[in-house]
């Protein structure tokens, strides 16, 4: 019986892996799902496209993973046509408003986003910041887009600044977005890392939380409930998303018909890091 691992390949010039919760849980969740016909992860942390693509190649030449997973997908992504060319079999983790024909499993980044939106919109916020992951990925866009326009129909204006998930850069994109003007009294960030250095800036600069500004998290860890205040998380079940991969993994490797599976929901879960916009 065929039992060789199913490999997932993580682009991160800076971020040490074990920083990262979300890929920690999903990791988690595939494989415990994938334990089941005795198969395993390997899991690759690379530092650029180049090294990634190095990474299909060979394990293609040695038919040393059975499939791959595809997450952080791109528009116009070379990725999913060089692992056909090399013929092996792939599921894509994607925002539900992007399409593929690859087996998947979709996450509507769109909806979580209007959750954000509307929670900080009926506490008041009127300019709503935004640290955001690279900009070239799809869910990026999708969380951005989605934000926006929430906000620009209720009459707010959202700002945005780019990062690239860790401590540092989440640091540097808080004093960005708190030197603008107007300054915004709410931020939301792509992850918790970045929250929990925009909690410590905004502290520094002696802003109170939430009093003078909101904070956001997507996605929830120990590390949000760590901080100071508890950060408010837009939280999904990541090992349960994993899971669904990994059963799409599954069907596909059988050889039988394979269903392609959404993600749960965000649920919004708020803590002290959020309240009333304050009055100027």
């Amino acid at each position: 019986m065929d039992t060789r691992p199913v490999g997932l390949v993580l682009v991160r010039a800076h971020m040490p892996f074990g920083l990262e919760p979300f890929h920690v849980e999903l990791t988690y969740g595939i494989e415990d799902e994938l334990a089941q016909d005795g198969r395993s992860v390997v899991l690759q942390c690379v530092p650029d496209h180049d090294q990634e693509h190095a990474t299909y190649r060979r394990w293609a030449h040695d038919r040393s993973v059975a499939a791959v997973v595809l997450v952080n997908l791109a528009p116009d992504d070379p990725r999913p046509a060089l692992l056909d060319a090399l013929g092996l079999p792939a599921v894509v983790l994607l925002p539900a408003s992007a399409s593929t024909t690859a087996p998947h499993v979709s996450a509507d980044d769109s909806a979580a986003a209007r959750v954000a939106a509307d929670r900080l919109l009926a506490l008041g916020h009127r300019c709503v910041g935004r640290v955001a992951g690279p900009a070239e990925l799809l869910h990026t866009r999708a969380r951005t887009a989605e934000l926006s326009e929430r906000c620009a129909a209720a009459g707010a204006t959202t700002v945005t600044a780019l990062a690239d998930y860790t401590a540092e850069e989440g640091a540097r994109a808080t004093r960005e977005l708190l030197a603008a003007s107007p300054r915004p009294t709410a931020i939301v960030y792509d992850n918790d890392v970045m929250a929990a250095a925009g909690v410590e800036v905004a502290t520094a600069l002696g802003l109170r939380i939430p009093d003078d500004l909101s904070i956001v998290a997507w996605d929830d860890s120990v590390l949000c409930r760590l901080t100071t205040p508890p950060l408010t998380v837009l939280s999904v079940d990541v090992h349960e998303i994993g899971v669904r991969v990994g059963a799409v993994a599954r069907e596909l490797l059988h050889g039988g018909p394979v269903e392609d599976r959404t993600a749960p929901p965000h649920v919004l879960v708020e803590r002290g890091s959020t309240g009333p916009a304050p009055t100027r």
